[in-house]
């Protein structure tokens, strides 16, 4: 990335990615679909192209990866100095082998793919997962500049340099970013949040409550219908905004459980992160429906302990306007140094966020796939 003159103010990450004008190809990559772009300058340079995955034989799907690409790359104004995208795990990221044996049981036994798209278009491939990858585009171009902007602008010394970001869909999947960098872990398995427990089924793991499908099943259960004639999520939240027929209470249950899953999820993840928090996927647009459930269930005390709560910063839902407000201004005040005339700012309020894409999800993706590629590559 272009460095700044010593005599100009030092760039931020965003305003980096913003001026380079190196092009990457970029795929978010699913079960059904593979979803292809390019983006330069951290804005989409091509118009989304959209192939099947045939997840069940590899010769069609890697066909259909090369296509992909080759398609958008003929559509660029220069030679992509990348490829860098999102493709589900299991999967060794670094080396760019992909193992997946659920969604994609063409890839069972390891297919290193990186190398393959590497020999086939002569640059530089790189891979990670699409959860890590929405969390990497928010904190560098979305959410997290986003609020520090917010509260500069309301004279707060205060500022955020992590952020874990979630995706609530047909999975649910998650992303750290640390001082903005992408946190994978020693094992590509840093953020797999859908394997936390699920606090109001703590034998099953978190997705089975933080889903598509929770919402559905939840719904069913309380009207007394089989999970598959349940509506789509869209249609639970039409009728639990009170906006479509339906049984009101049992929709307005439904997202309420999913955000205290949610929620439950928050508060231990932050334990070990102290940061904000961004919603992605496509259920985030019901965020009115089930957020406040999960700002609670941060806040909440452990049922056993009266009085110890379950996580030390206190949560705000940002996209609550009085919350949001209160989260801005926090608690300022000075404290006098003793035997001078110095006086330090203080807040006492340790608070985090919570709220939804700023970016939307695949754009998101898109944006952490290109500012990942663009680390790796260095200054251009």
């Amino acid at each position: 990335m272009p460095a700044s003159s010593p005599s100009s103010p030092a760039l931020t990450l965003e305003e980096s990615l913003a001026r380079d004008r190196r092009i990457v190809l970029t795929l978010d990559a699913g079960g059904t679909g593979l979803k292809f772009t390019a983006i330069q300058g951290n804005r989409l340079l091509a118009s989304p192209i959209t192939l099947p995955t045939e997840a069940e034989n590899l010769e069609r799907c890697l066909a259909n990866i090369v296509a992909g690409f080759e398609q958008i790359a003929r559509a660029l104004p220069a030679p992509p100095a990348a490829i860098s995208f999102a493709f589900p795990a299991p999967a060794d990221y670094p080396a760019g082998i992909i193992d997946n044996i659920g969604n994609l049981p063409a890839f069972r036994g390891g297919v290193p793919l990186g190398p393959i798209l590497e020999e086939r278009f002569g640059v530089p491939v790189f891979i990670n997962n699409d959860g890590d990858l929405f969390a990497y585009g928010e904190a560098l171009a979305g959410f997290l500049p986003a609020v520090n902007r917010l509260l500069a602008e309301a004279g707060s010394p205060k500022r955020y340099r992590n952020l874990l970001g979630l995706t609530l869909g047909t999975g649910f999947g998650g992303g750290i970013v640390r001082n903005g960098e992408l946190y994978i872990g020693d094992n590509s398995n840093a953020g797999e949040v859908w394997l936390l427990r699920n606090a109001l089924d703590p034998g099953i793991n978190a997705e089975e409550g933080a889903s598509i499908r929770a919402v559905r099943r939840w719904y069913a259960d309380a009207v007394g219908i089989a999970a598959a004639g349940a509506p789509e999520p869209r249609e639970i939240f039409e009728i639990g905004s009170g906006r479509a027929a339906g049984n009101r209470a049992a929709a307005l249950a439904a997202w309420r459980n999913l955000g205290e899953v949610v929620g439950d999820c928050i508060a231990q993840a932050l334990t070990l992160l102290d940061g904000l928090v961004v919603i992605g996927g496509g259920l985030g647009g019901a965020h009115e429906l089930f957020l406040p459930a999960a700002v609670a269930a941060m806040n909440a005390d452990f049922s056993a302990c009266p009085g110890r709560r379950r996580l030390v910063p206190r949560g705000f839902n940002l996209e609550d306007p009085i919350e949001r407000e209160a989260f801005l201004r926090g608690e300022r005040r000075e404290l006098a140094v003793p035997g001078s005339s110095r006086r330090v700012p203080y807040d006492p309020l340790q608070r985090t966020g919570v709220g939804i894409s700023r970016l939307g999800t695949s754009e998101a993706v898109a944006i952490g796939a290109y500012a990942f590629a663009l680390r790796k590559l260095g200054p251009a």
